[in-house]
C-alpha cells in the first residue's frame, strides 16, 4: 500500500498552494467548499490512509471505498475520515456540493483534552457516515461558513475558534447517536479494553512488505500490559462481547483484505508482514475467516 497522504500533498493539489502564516504551534488546519475543488473529470480520490483527519459535509451521489467496504450514500450526510482507516471517494453526480475541513490530531486535541479517538466515527469499525436532514445540513453549512469566514480573518486568536467549529461538527453527530460510553466514567475493563484496541491499532498501517505485525495473540497483549491473559480476555469480552483472539484476527483479516486489493505484493510478502511465518499458514488463516483463499479474494477484487 502507499505511503499515507499527508496535508503537505493535499494542499498544493487543492488550493495551488499551503496555507500562509499559520502557526506552528497549533497543528493544521484547512477548510474549503467542495465544488470548487473538485476534478472536472470527476477523477476519485485514490485508495490510501491520510495522515490527517476529515470531515465533510456532502449533498449528492458517491460511493466511498472505506476499509474492506464500499458502499454508496446519498447526501446530504457528515462523513468523518480518520489516519488510520484507508478510503477511496468516487463522485457519481454532476454537481456534488459541500464542504471540507482538514486538521492533524495535535491541532484538534490541543486544548480540548477530550479523547476523541473513542468516538464511534473516530474508531477503526465504528460509523463515519451520518444521514441528515435538509435543516440538518443547513446548521451544519452555517458553521462551515463560520470556518470560512474565520480562515479569512486576522484574528489572532482565530484557531480556537476554528478547532471549537470542528469540535461542534463532531459533536452534532454524537447527539444523532449518542455515545454513551463518552458520557460517563469508563470502568476498569472498559479502559483496559481500550489500551488493548490502542495496541492492536498502533500496529497498522502496514506500509512496506518489510514492516512487520508483532502482537498476534492476547498473551503477547497481556504480557506487555503486565496483567495476566486470562484478566485481559475477561475484561475485552465484558467490554465488547467478543474475545481477544476475535478481535485480533478481525484486524488482521481487514489487513489482509486491503492488502490483497490495494498493493502488488505477493502472497508471501503478505503473509510475512501480517506475522505468519509460512505463507501455508496465512492461507489457512484466511480461507478460516473470509471462506476463500488469498489469490483467489484477489482475483475476484480485480474483477
Amino acid at each position: 500500500m502507499p505511503k499515507s497522504d499527508t496535508l503537505n500533498d493535499l494542499h498544493p493539489v487543492k488550493f495551488g498552494r499551503n496555507p500562509e502564516n499559520q502557526p506552528r504551534n497549533v497543528g493544521h488546519f484547512n477548510v474549503f467548499v467542495l465544488e470548487n475543488h473538485i476534478n472536472p473529470k470527476r477523477n476519485p480520490i485514490t485508495y490510501n490512509r491520510r495522515d490527517f483527519y476529515k470531515i465533510c459535509l456532502v449533498r449528492g451521489l458517491f460511493r466511498v471505498q472505506y476499509a474492506d467496504k464500499s458502499l454508496e450514500i446519498a447526501g446530504p450526510a457528515l462523513a468523518f475520515f480518520n489516519p488510520n482507516v484507508p478510503y477511496a471517494i468516487d463522485y457519481l453526480c454532476d454537481n456534488p456540493t459541500g464542504f471540507c475541513c482538514v486538521f492533524t490530531d495535535a491541532f484538534l486535541h490541543r486544548h480540548t483534552g477530550l479523547q476523541f479517538q473513542e468516538a464511534p466515527m473516530f474508531t477503526f469499525g465504528g460509523r463515519p457516515f451520518y444521514a441528515l436532514s435538509d435543516q440538518q445540513a443547513q446548521s451544519i453549512s452555517s458553521i462551515f461558513g463560520r470556518m470560512l469566514d474565520e480562515m479569512a480573518s486576522h484574528y489572532p486568536h482565530k484557531y480556537d475558534l476554528l478547532r471549537n467549529y470542528a469540535t461542534e461538527l463532531i459533536h452534532y453527530a454524537l447527539k444523532i447517536e449518542p455515545a454513551t460510553g463518552l458520557q460517563s466514567p469508563p470502568s476498569a475493563n472498559i479502559r483496559l479494553t481500550t489500551r488493548f484496541t490502542e495496541l492492536l491499532e498502533r500496529q497498522f498501517p502496514i506500509e512496506t512488505p518489510a514492516q512487520r505485525f508483532g502482537l498476534r495473540s492476547a498473551a503477547d497483549f497481556a504480557e506487555l500490559l503486565c496483567i495476566h491473559v486470562n484478566h485481559l480476555n475477561r475484561a475485552v469480552r465484558e467490554t465488547t462481547g467478543r474475545t481477544t483472539t476475535q478481535h485480533i484476527a478481525e484486524r488482521l483479516t481487514s489487513e489482509a483484505k486491503a492488502l490483497l486489493k490495494h498493493t502488488h505484493w505477493n502472497i508471501a510478502e503478505i503473509a510475512y508482514c501480517l506475522g505468519f511465518d509460512e505463507p501455508a499458514h496465512f492461507n489457512k488463516f484466511f480461507k478460516k475467516h473470509i471462506q476463500t483463499t488469498p489469490s483467489l479474494y484477489r482475483k475476484s477484487q480485480a474483477t
